[in-house]
């Protein structure tokens, strides 16, 4: 294949903003990526940014919803969620306590993500982990 190619297969999933969609989140991104090595931390990704967007955002409340998306190739698995906007401030990585009950969640996303990226998205935020397949000295991917 050209390296300039790519075999990337890409998923869409919109859920209502709910709390039980949380684990709908999850168990979507298992199934999605049986077998894959990457699985487990992509589902600990989803699931807390699909709670952050339920938690802060207008996703959670009526009539709020919230949008993943799951793109895989051979180098990366990009895991996305997409909020309903209104929270006022783009989502951020906040150094709290270990004992704190809340606001470690994109935190500990970055810390497993090899690359987390926020973007504006119709009103609301597009927060992107990225997680490489293969990874060399200092996170960057072969």
């Amino acid at each position: 294949m050209h390296e300039y190619t790519s075999t990337a297969r890409v998923w869409g999933l919109t859920c209502p903003g709910f709390p039980e969609e949380v684990s709908r989140a999850r168990r979507w991104t298992r199934d999605i990526l049986r077998g894959s090595p990457l699985a487990e931390d992509a589902e600990l990704i989803v699931s807390e940014l699909s709670a952050n967007a339920i938690l802060h955002t207008a996703s959670g409340r009526e009539a709020g919803s919230f949008h993943l998306a799951l793109a895989m190739s051979s180098q990366v698995v990009a895991l996305s969620v997409t909020d309903g906007g209104g929270a006022g401030t783009a989502p951020k990585v906040e150094h709290r306590d270990q004992e704190a009950e809340h606001g470690r969640g994109l935190g500990m996303v970055s810390a497993i993500a090899h690359r987390v990226v926020v973007h504006d998205s119709d009103g609301g935020h597009t927060v992107t982990a990225e997680l490489f397949t293969d990874v060399r000295r200092g996170g960057h991917p072969c």
